[in-house]
């Protein structure tokens, strides 16, 4: 039985996952946050590659970042993110929210990825 949070959490990812995809030509974008930090993939499940991350702790990232477990810190993550996707011709992608809530940090880095070109 699922007591704590995060099994709670797992649990609602591993729901999510069952249906959830990445493809080479729309590969997944899975995110994952801490206390305090966030980070983020990009994920082709069929050949098993990342293809692209961001983290609050690249260390282009942390010189602007003040504290990274906010929502400023999240929508960084999500602009830089979209950025290296372009950057390798991933457009569109399939949002993994890895069983947190679209609430908050989550959202703030999806509309952070929008913002900056990328699709999903």
């Amino acid at each position: 039985m699922a007591n704590s949070r995060n099994d709670r959490r797992v649990a609602r990812h591993q729901r999510v996952r069952k249906d959830l995809y990445g493809t080479p030509e729309k590969p997944r974008l899975c995110v994952f946050r801490s206390n305090k930090n966030i980070s983020v993939q990009i994920i082709d499940d069929v050949n098993g590659v990342t293809l692209a991350s961001a983290s609050t702790l690249d260390k282009e990232l942390k010189g602007q970042i003040e504290y990274g477990g906010n929502k400023d810190a999240a929508k960084k993550v999500g602009e830089a993110i979209a950025k290296r996707a372009l950057d390798k011709g991933i457009e569109t992608v399939a949002f993994d929210r890895g069983g947190f809530l679209y609430h908050g940090r989550v959202k703030e880095l999806a509309d952070g990825a929008r913002e900056a070109g990328l699709k999903f």
